[in-house]
């Protein structure tokens, strides 16, 4: 596949910065599968800026929620930050962007589901962050991004809700029982590799508690333990991202 003038465009649309140097922009969008099959010797890809737009996402990000969120303590704005960039996070942005529609993959990529990959619509994504803060700037990079960021925090609405992971959570929930940190054990591992589902079975001591799947073991252990909290909080449980929940600081308090 290659990027057009049109494609091009659309994601210049999207990201409401028109490049000066389009090369940047083509660039941010070569996934290494592609550039390799292009030129073996030299391969042209998105790696480099992928590094750079991992720290303008996470200073943006930081900037928003400190400005956003000011009556949050440290430990609250990491969650919050941590939950609006995470992999899974930044993959979501990418689909609403559109992105995955502009990115040049190789062919045996593109055979395999690349464009489904969150691995590549998240590094696809802070690509084109990096691409916009040397082409823009600082300004240019918070124009894109702050708007995305607002949308996925959006479930935040009150200084008394509390920002958690389930994993964090339900230990915490143990803990303050006293009783002994949940064990997460992995039941199964299905699917060709790159669209993996594992399942995940949390525990507390011998008693299982629930069981969840997810593309990741890491993703799978936070679903499973969402399931236990939901058990118990129904809802007043607000999800606010695969990582990450708020919920009512008085609610959380209950026994």
């Amino acid at each position: 596949m290659k990027t057009d003038e049109r494609a091009l465009a659309r994601v210049e649309k999207a990201v409401g910065h028109v490049f000066r140097d389009r090369d940047l922009l083509i660039r941010a969008l070569t996934h290494s599968s592609h550039a390799y099959e292009a030129d073996p010797e030299a391969p042209a890809d998105n790696e480099v800026l992928e590094f750079l737009g991992d720290s303008v996402v996470g200073l943006v990000a930081a900037e928003y929620v400190r400005s956003a969120f000011p009556g949050r303590n440290e430990g609250e704005l990491s969650k919050l930050k941590a939950s609006a960039t995470s992999t899974l996070a930044l993959a979501r942005l990418a689909r609403e962007i559109k992105l995955e529609k502009a990115i040049l993959l190789g062919r045996g990529e593109e055979k395999s589901g690349g464009r489904k990959k969150v691995s590549i619509l998240a590094g696809s994504l802070e690509a084109l962050a990096g691409a916009v803060y040397l082409d823009g700037g600082f300004e240019a990079a918070r124009g894109f991004l702050r708007p995305l960021l607002g949308a996925a925090l959006k479930t935040v609405k009150s200084d008394t809700q509390t920002v958690n992971n389930s994993k964090s959570a339900l230990q915490e929930l143990c803990q303050k029982a006293g009783l002994a940190a949940p064990a997460y054990h992995l039941v199964s591992e299905k699917g060709p590799a790159h669209d993996r589902t594992f399942t995940i079975e949390v525990r507390l001591g011998e008693k299982a508690l629930a069981k969840a799947k997810g593309p990741s073991k890491k993703s799978a252990e936070q679903a499973a333990a969402e399931k236990v909290l939901k058990a118990r909080y129904g809802r007043k449980i607000k999800k606010l991202s695969a990582e990450a929940f708020v919920i009512e600081a008085e609610d959380l308090d209950e026994t």
